[in-house]
């Protein structure tokens, strides 16, 4: 039986984690402390042409994988215009992102982009702020390099 051209290796899964800084590209909760394994992503969905390559893949856990699931566009919650989502690779989290002042555990929207993926993803899911808290607590909250 030939190999599946759509498996993803053992190689590309650690170099997708590698530079990924281990943190989910979208909510950014480090894998080492997820209950659930950690998936890929095909940023730009294998249904509409987007192929299984380095520079189409991201590091994600499985709950905003999971939301994510083949959407490439989302509802911006202020105006209730369909946007495209966060795109790891041709933006930076930054621009689109922040934590909250009083904690730095909530991500707080910049953009159009920003609202849409935070809705989409839940990226404030109850489970995903109560980790930020606990890592805070230790020290190892908000990440040094997004």
């Amino acid at each position: 039986m030939p190999p599946n051209p759509e498996r993803i290796s053992a190689a590309l899964r650690r170099d997708v984690a590698q530079r990924a800084k281990q943190r989910c590209e979208y909510c950014l909760c480090p894998d080492e402390f997820s209950p659930n394994s950690f998936t890929i992503d095909h940023i730009y969905l294998r249904v509409l042409g987007g192929e299984t390559a380095f520079g189409n893949l991201a590091w994600a856990c499985f709950g905003c994988n999971g939301r994510k699931h083949i959407k490439t566009e989302g509802s911006d919650l202020d105006t209730g215009v369909t946007t495209k989502l966060f795109h790891p690779r041709k933006q930076a989290w930054l621009a689109h992102f922040t934590w909250d002042e009083a904690e730095n555990t909530f991500i707080v929207e910049k953009t159009a982009c920003g609202r849409a993926t935070t809705a989409t993803l839940s990226l404030n899911r109850t489970g995903v702020v109560n980790l930020r808290k606990l890592l805070k607590s230790v020290g190892s909250h908000p990440p040094s390099q997004i």
